[in-house]
């Protein structure tokens, strides 16, 4: 079973302590810039969103991706990016429609969320369950590819 990152925007309390589980676990620091995963701010509504990459089925960035960087791995499904191929030349940057997928200046490369390898360790850090690592089933990826999938066969209305 696929397992996919959960977000319930409504329990977030925008602490950021996924942010920093995340630089922590990729980077060793504690530094929320260096997050895969970001904490948006809607201060008009009143709302924190956490946000990170959604492992599409039909990954943009890794069809992008001129040099075949950026693979799947077996064990997880996640879109991973191999550093070591990555060139930089930013393509699955512009090609991700969710800008999720980001350049980091001091490595020339690019990241984005890899699961952990199975262990996100925002959902762990979450104290609120905002985020949650869960069966794809549950989140409701399928029935969101399904209606992803459909084509609007309908003539639109001029406006």
């Amino acid at each position: 079973m696929q397992k996919s990152l959960h977000i319930d925007a409504n329990k977030c309390t925008g602490c950021l302590q996924c942010e920093m589980a995340c630089s922590y676990e990729n980077y060793g620091v504690f530094n929320p810039s260096r997050s895969r995963i970001k904490v948006f701010n809607f201060e008009h509504e009143g709302r924190k969103v956490p946000y990170t990459c959604t492992q599409c089925a039909d990954a943009w960035c890794m069809n992008a991706c001129p040099v075949d960087a950026i693979r799947i791995d077996a064990a997880t499904g996640a879109k991973v990016v191999n550093e070591a191929t990555c060139v930089g030349c930013k393509v699955c940057t512009i090609a991700c429609p969710f800008g999720t997928i980001n350049y980091v200046a001091e490595t020339g490369k690019v990241q984005k969320c890899d699961l952990c390898g199975g262990e996100p360790a925002c959902a762990a850090a979450c104290p609120t369950g905002a985020i949650t690592y869960v069966d794809a089933d549950w989140t409701g990826f399928d029935k969101m590819r399904v209606w992803a999938a459909k084509t609007d066969t309908a003539p639109r209305a001029a406006a």
